[in-house]
């Protein structure tokens, strides 16, 4: 579910982001810290992301959920004190923390939903709420109706459908209000918790099978520094611009190499087809994992503090 929820937001920041508005200009008298979109990125028709870009960060970009799956499979518990606190929400008093740490705390959900920890999940979905209410986008949380859910573990599947159907209205009004900076902070907060979350795990279990999707997310790297850069003349998108080409750096040593698969038979439309599968394989140093552990820490510290 989860899952959907990152792969959507990160499509909102990028194919969206250079659509046209009319009438832009009256944004000049919004809130300095309201994050509107600036009038230099405003251009006459779309500038869209190439098909082919998109769809390898969607086959690359794993989500939390999906990472916490893999936390389980290796044996790892659940661990609360690598979540970010619920009480920090009251130190993020811009627009731009806020953002960023929705993308956090989202991050954190769905760690705490996959490993059915009802108990804290309540403080998490008001976390989530406030900081929406933050930045606007509030209306589309109902956090009584999530937190009823939550209080009962048999209803986690609900509360993550409620979930994705609230985090898709958003992403669809922050569409019409060209607000797509907005979802770029999101997106990336969510992908830099994730990231956390796996490296405080390898630090504990060692597994192999979780250093490799660290090492993967080397894929998507370039397209946030695409996304970032585009906002770049903002002072705090520059600074998180810069930590994100620190993590560029970091990634440069790891290669990724892809080789024909044994072609698979899938039912599409009532008709069976052959696929071609690719099979995908990560080079790196432990001295490579080390240093990108170290920076993605570092930059998750800049965010939560």
């Amino acid at each position: 579910m989860y899952r959907n929820i990152v792969l959507s937001l990160l499509i909102l920041a990028s194919v969206q982001l250079f659509t046209s508005c009319s009438g832009c200009s009256d944004k000049k008298g919004a809130s300095n810290d309201s994050l509107t979109l600036p009038d230099s990125l405003i251009t006459d028709a779309p500038l869209k992301l190439s098909e082919e870009i998109m769809n390898e960060v969607i086959g690359n970009l794993s989500s939390p959920v999906e990472m916490a799956g893999l936390f389980k499979s290796s044996g790892a518990e659940f661990t609360q004190r690598i979540l970010n606190n619920p009480d920090n929400v009251a130190n993020y008093v811009t627009s731009f923390q806020r953002a960023l740490n929705l993308g956090v705390f989202s991050a954190d959900l769905g760690y705490i939903n996959t490993f059915d920890k009802n108990n804290i999940v309540v403080s998490y979905l008001l976390a989530v709420k406030n900081l929406a209410d933050g930045i606007r986008v509030g209306q589309f949380f109902d956090f009584n109706q999530l937190s009823r859910l939550a209080t009962n573990s048999a209803n986690l599947d609900s509360l993550a459908e409620i979930s994705l159907t609230s985090f898709n209205k958003m992403d669809s009004y922050l569409r019409e209000q060209n607000r797509s900076n907005v979802s770029s902070l999101i997106v990336t907060g969510a992908w830099i918790e994730g990231l956390y979350l796996s490296t405080e795990i390898v630090r504990e279990s060692g597994s192999k099978q979780i250093a490799d999707r660290i090492a993967e997310q080397k894929n998507v790297i370039n397209i946030l520094e695409i996304i970032l850069s585009n906002y770049s003349t903002e002072a705090n998108f520059s600074d998180l611009l810069v930590n994100i080409q620190e993590l560029k750096e970091a990634y440069a040593p790891v290669r990724i190499t892809t080789e024909l698969g044994e072609p698979q038979r899938i039912e599409k439309d009532g008709s069976l087809v052959f696929i071609q599968a690719e099979i995908s394989t990560v080079h790196y140093t432990q001295e490579d994992l080390t240093r990108i552990m170290e920076v993605i820490t570092k930059i998750r510290s800049k965010i939560v503090s």
